[in-house]
């Protein structure tokens, strides 16, 4: 039987991170071996490790592979570190844009040593959710994406929504114009996305993470929702990324190749 993947968590102290925590900690194929978090230095996380303040721990601990749920600024750092270590990584951060894609392209090659699965949505319906809207897209004229969040969420729109509208402008270029001349009020209509896709951002306490894509044409409308009603649902592609880095050098964005498609 082989040895379990030694994972370390980074962005232990949040509560992504702790979810991470306990869901390695009940694979039996995986084994937590350290937890970092500048801003819960000393802490407790789940198992009874104390979360040290940088990503050094990492290596100290052996760890062979992480799972990054931090910000933006602190994940380009921790994965130029792991690259340099040979440490495979899984970031659900949000925040990454084309050039961190591109930076991350450079610093984990596919003839590497080590791979960095990057994903926008761990929940695998979510990333199913995506594949329908790109699927649907050529064959309705106009579409509008509303993403919904919990009240602490820093960023809009959420990395989901933007890759839906990137995804669904890949597979459309024919969308209607947008017939509205007056906005009474600045954003009501959302901000535009690629091909000019709308996108509306939702803030409130007591969500998680929701999105609807709305489709229409005439005579009819299609909308495709997800919604996560705890972040554990996120844990299934969170250990099938892990389970996967050890064959997949280089970099790999979002969980379609894991689920065949």
């Amino acid at each position: 039987m082989a040895a379990p993947l030694r994972v370390a968590v980074l962005g232990a102290g949040g509560r992504m991170g702790s979810t991470v925590c306990e869901a390695v900690m009940g694979a039996p194929d995986l084994e937590l071996v350290a937890a970092v978090d500048p801003v819960h230095v000393g802490e407790t996380a789940p198992g009874g490790l104390s979360i040290a303040a940088g990503v050094d721990a990492v290596g100290e601990a052996g760890a062979a592979a992480v799972v990054d749920f931090t910000v933006a600024t602190a994940a380009r750092e921790n994965l130029r570190w792991c690259a340099g270590h040979h440490v495979h990584a899984v970031v659900g951060t949000t925040g990454l844009n084309d050039e961190d894609f591109d930076a991350l392209a450079k610093l984990f090659p596919a003839d590497g040593p080590a791979g960095c699965i990057v994903a926008p949505n761990f929940a695998l319906g979510a990333v199913l959710m995506m594949r329908f809207a790109e699927l649907a897209a050529p064959w309705f004229a106009t579409a509008e994406i509303i993403e919904l969040h919990h009240d602490a969420k820093v960023d809009a729109p959420s990395g989901t929504a933007v890759s839906t509208a990137e995804r669904m402008a890949a597979a459309s270029k024919a969308w209607g114009v947008d017939p509205t001349e007056v906005e009474r009020v600045a954003g009501a209509r959302g901000g535009l996305g690629p091909e000019g896709i709308h996108i509306h951002s939702v803030r409130l306490r007591g969500l998680v993470a929701h999105q609807e894509v709305i489709l229409g044409d005439t005579g009819q409308t299609l909308t495709i929702r997800h919604d996560t009603t705890d972040r554990t649902s996120f844990m299934p592609g969170v250990l099938a990324a892990l389970r996967a880095l050890p064959g997949r050098p280089g970099l790999t964005v979002g969980l379609d190749a894991l689920l065949g498609f």
